[in-house]
């Protein structure tokens, strides 16, 4: 009987412990999604940006490996006026604001959309340029329309602002499609691989990833680009909710990037004269 209590005794500290222990984990993630780290930030002088590494021209790795891109050049150029460096960590893009409300990240910058979903979660900067969500294919699949899409295989990228679109208006898109399912796909690249060899027809993509990407490739003519009805859309950085004073930091740096032409210069350096909505 005295063993048994003391089972009972011993289980119990240890579900009791657990149960703290979550707790705790929960506490921590409420108090990092609640605080203002500005000021801890500039002392320790560096913001960490989460980013899928491989999303063109926003944020990418050249066959060097180094790190380029619009928002790489934006981000630095921003911290820049506050004397903060800006580290970059490659982040499962799905997973983006539990990274970010966790603390592992500091912000997300890397073609992020602003929407409604996401504003229950995550606060926004200012928007810093415009996008829009549109249809490749290969052209000798003689895809025009989203209705040319009926009975085909549609890719998109997991977690992206297009699935989100897709999943939001499914009359404009996803009901055409072979089982009213797109495939998903880690990054863009994969997508571009399959669709290059006709396992899937047609990729829902951003239309500034599509146009770069696009434009370097060997094989450019033989694509198609095909403009749907979803809305556009605002490209912004993601926060925690507790970042006020962040909030209003990148706002400013922003306004004083436009004002004194080194945002136009970014935007010239990865859009040459292609015209830009900022």
């Amino acid at each position: 009987m005295k063993k048994r209590l003391l089972s009972i005794s011993f289980l119990f500290i240890v579900l009791f412990g657990l149960a703290s222990t979550l707790s705790g984990c929960e506490n921590v993630t409420t108090r990092a999604d609640t605080q203002d780290t500005w000021s801890k930030i500039k002392k320790q002088g560096t913001v960490v940006i989460g980013l899928d590494d491989s999303f063109v021209p926003m944020g990418f790795r050249e066959k060097s490996g180094k790190l380029v891109g619009y928002d790489i050049d934006l981000a630095r150029a921003v911290f820049k006026l506050y004397g903060v460096k800006v580290s970059f960590q490659t982040i499962d893009w799905s997973m983006n604001a539990t990274e970010l409300r966790n603390g592992t990240i500091d912000l997300i910058w890397n073609g992020y959309t602003k929407n409604p979903q996401r504003e229950k979660v995550v606060a926004f900067s200012n928007t810093y340029l415009k996008n829009k969500q549109i249809l490749v294919s290969l052209k000798k699949n003689h895809i025009k329309s989203f209705n040319d899409m009926s009975g085909k295989t549609l890719g998109v990228q997991s977690g992206s602002s297009g699935y989100e679109s897709l999943e939001n208006n499914p009359k404009l898109l996803k009901d055409k499609i072979a089982k009213k399912t797109p495939v998903q796909y880690d990054t863009f690249t994969n997508a571009f691989l399959d669709l290059n060899a006709g396992r899937i027809q047609g990729l829902l993509i951003d239309s500034v990833y599509a146009n770069y990407y696009i434009k370097h490739e060997a094989n450019s003519a033989d694509y198609q680009e095909t403009q749907g009805t979803f809305d556009s859309e605002d490209f912004a950085v993601g926060m925690r909710k507790g970042d006020k004073t962040m909030q209003a930091k990148i706002n400013a740096g922003l306004k004083t990037l436009k004002a004194n032409g080194t945002l136009a210069k970014i935007n010239h350096k990865w859009f040459g004269d292609q015209q830009v909505e900022n």
